[in-house]
């Protein structure tokens, strides 16, 4: 009997239930489209290719190859380098056991680890409104119940936090927060509200799991100190190399408690055994010497133009739309509210006739949607290129909002 002679069947997989809960990523299939040529894509949340430090990891690499090559390039321990973790804890703007951080292939992959280790089906689980929706992602196949919680522009409101935490079995697992120029809104949670927010977790024994991948893209002054800072016992903390040397290294990490570290790393383990010991050596010889402290600043710089750009366009093009905006201090995100009656999800594919492109923000909500929100990005296109896709996103708003 040849292959071919086999008998076809349709029915020969049966897929778990947790499969049918995967949807493929909104702002993934958007990136499809701003490839088309001519396409100026306000979209993506992808760093400036600009910010790669290039040259750096050249002699990284010649580096670490030859004084460390064959342990760099052989099976590593699941924790992470070593050098890189202690490096890791140093860096933090709290004292951090080495011994607490478990390095990652990115931090979507801790979501992932975090996901697998605390949630259950029908877990309640607390997330922003809205909320980034690779985390809702990475969550879903879980099969929990994702409760939005009210958040204005200080961040998580504390009372809605109270009302949605649930009781007994389904008191919620953790609340997942970005306090720091948020993915998708670009806003910052207060000081005051970081300091009600992590004793009222504690009050209510609450765990936190904060992500912060874009914490050192302040523009003008940084960012309030961590929740994680606050109670370090009562957080899980997620950082990532990606906005600040590159995101083709797939390097982030975690900083857990002892209490919950031991299983992060037997999920770690069953994942991918570990993190490409290369990529982490590299990492680790770039950050000697201080790099980071010398590079980071120019990237701030850089993104600081390309916002003030966005907001120079919005305020010469915007005029009369009724749209709404804010100004973020720092990250890679300004985020749109449009007029009354209007639909970003049906102005999408007008403002790709005029080629430009953005994410609606229907995407980023956990339920309860707010279909007149985008998220704009800043970062990847020259101030030329964002004053001319804000016109011509403008001009689409203008072609197709509603009447009255």
């Amino acid at each position: 009997m040849k292959l071919n002679d086999l008998p076809h069947t349709s029915n020969t997989w049966t897929l778990a239930r947790r499969a049918e809960r995967m949807n493929p990523s909104v702002i993934r299939e958007i990136l499809k489209v701003t490839e088309k040529p001519g396409i100026i894509s306000l979209a993506g949340g992808l760093p400036s290719p600009k910010t790669f430090p290039v040259e750096a990891f050249a002699a990284a690499s010649a580096a670490v190859l030859a004084n460390d090559g064959p342990s760099a390039l052989q099976y590593a321990s699941s924790e992470g380098f070593a050098p890189l973790r202690e490096a890791i804890a140093a860096f933090l703007p709290w004292e951090v056991d080495p011994d607490q951080v478990l390095i990652t292939t990115g931090s979507q992959q801790g979501l992932d680890l975090i996901a697998k280790v605390l949630i259950d089906t029908d877990s309640r689980v607390l997330v922003e409104t809205p909320t980034y929706l690779g985390a809702i992602q990475a969550f879903t196949p879980m099969e929990p119940k994702v409760v939005a919680v009210a958040s204005d522009e200080q961040g998580v409101r504390i009372d809605d936090l109270v009302a949605k935490v649930g009781t007994g079995a389904d008191k919620a697992r953790f609340l997942y927060v970005l306090p720091n120029f948020q993915n998708p809104t670009g806003r910052t949670m207060s000081d005051a509200r970081r300091a009600e927010l992590v004793a009222k977790a504690a009050e209510l024994n609450l765990p936190l799991v904060e992500d912060n991948p874009y914490g050192d893209l302040w523009f003008d002054g940084p960012p309030p100190a961590p929740l994680t800072a606050r109670n370090p016992e009562g957080c899980i903390y997620m950082g990532s190399f990606s906005k600040v040397l590159a995101p083709g290294l797939r390097l982030g990490y975690l900083v857990a408690p002892k209490a919950v570290y031991p299983k992060l790393l037997q999920a770690k383990q069953a994942a991918d055994l570990h993190t490409p010991g290369y990529n982490q050596r590299m990492v680790a010889e770039v950050m000697k010497g201080g790099f980071l402290e010398r590079h980071v600043p120019t990237i701030r710089a850089l993104y600081k133009q390309q916002r003030d750009a966005m907001l120079t366009a919005l305020d010469k093009e915007m005029q009369g739309l009724s749209v709404e905006w804010n100004k973020p201090d720092g990250g890679m995100f300004l985020w749109v509210r449009l007029p009354e009656g209007m639909s970003a999800i049906e102005l999408l594919p007008k403002a790709v006739e005029r080629n430009v492109a953005f994410v609606p923000g229907a995407a980023f909500y956990a339920d309860d949607a707010d279909h007149r929100t985008l998220r704009l990005s800043f970062v990847t296109s020259t101030a030329e290129q964002i004053a001319t896709g804000i016109a011509a996103l403008a001009a689409a708003i203008r072609d197709h909002r509603a009447p009255g």
